[in-house]
């Protein structure tokens, strides 16, 4: 059998909300999600063994393969399908590591999705939902890889239908650790964020068919609960905020999950374009990506 292939898109949090901290240590959140046209690519050629090789720019970032998220996806899979063939992976990687992005739960999201075509699986197999509920709370949403409010640990999605919107997606190259900044946020088990009121006040999403101006409007009515501690670890993320919302046309400033990468919402292509461009010239260091989130 040829090598498969599959892109692992970069996930964004356009909103962020977290709900509470549960008893067992988890917290609860309510986020719209969407997904960038930027990638990491996966192939897989079949075989009997389970191997990955790493390359691309970012490649090094990756750390070794046993510890890597397409390796802990293959593995639960396998144990919940028997005989699954595997074979040799190889990751292209190219989106920054503990970024926000969820760039190691879109590889293993990529990896299930491969899997899952060499073996016959449909991919809403349940055997398949539930190594990705396993792998990481970001793997099912990735395994859509489509614009949805996500709820609870990630295991709730709801889809939504957004239109395409031009962006500017930035970051560091500062790693975030998840843990520190949930960490940072304070919040002792069993103590919620979120009381009745807000959650029956909380925002409607628009419908089908709406217009890049009434989602920012409705975006910016809600925040990333984990921008403030983010920034309390990093604060580089601030001087990333402050230049993407300086950007000519920018309409939505903010930070992406637990950071440190950052989006600015444009209505216009080219402004997003040029916005990219001054960004890149003025902090060359920076990763920087101008496309579109749906």
């Amino acid at each position: 059998m040829p090598a498969l292939i599959e892109d692992g898109r970069a996930k964004v949090n356009l909103t962020l909300r977290v709900v509470g901290r549960r008893v067992d240590g988890y917290h609860d959140l309510e986020s719209v999600v969407a997904f960038a046209d930027c990638a990491d690519h996966l192939s897989l050629t079949p075989g009997s063994g389970l191997n990955l090789k790493t390359t691309g720019p970012l490649a090094r970032d990756c750390g070794e393969p046993v510890d890597n998220l397409v390796f802990k996806a293959a593995q639960l899979l396998g144990e919940r399908v028997p005989d699954l063939r595997f074979g040799d992976f190889t990751l292209d990687k190219v989106l920054p590591v503990a970024a926000g992005i969820g760039g190691g739960s879109a590889d293993a999201a990529a990896a299930l999705r491969l899997l899952a075509r060499a073996n016959g699986l449909a991919i809403d197999d349940a055997r398949l939902i539930e190594a990705a509920q396993l792998t990481g709370a970001d793997v099912p949403v990735c395994l859509a890889s489509r614009a949805c409010v996500m709820t609870g640990v990630g295991e709730t999605l709801q889809p939504l239908s957004l239109p395409k919107m031009p962006c500017v997606m930035v970051n560091p190259r500062v790693p975030v650790s998840t843990r520190d900044v949930f960490e940072a946020l304070g919040l002792r088990n069993g103590e919620l964020l979120v009381g009745a009121t807000d959650v029956i006040q909380a925002a409607a999403w628009p419908e089908n068919g709406a217009s890049i101006g009434d989602w920012i409007e409705t975006l910016a009515a809600v925040s990333n609960d984990l921008e403030a501690p983010a920034m309390r670890i990093q604060p580089v993320i601030g001087e990333v905020l402050s230049a993407l919302g300086a950007a000519g046309g920018a309409r939505l400033a903010r930070m992406s999950g637990s950071g440190a990468t950052c989006f600015a919402i444009f209505e216009d292509g080219a402004e997003a374009l040029r916005a990219s461009q001054k960004i890149q010239q003025d902090h060359p260091m920076w990763w920087v990506h101008v496309g579109a989130l749906s």
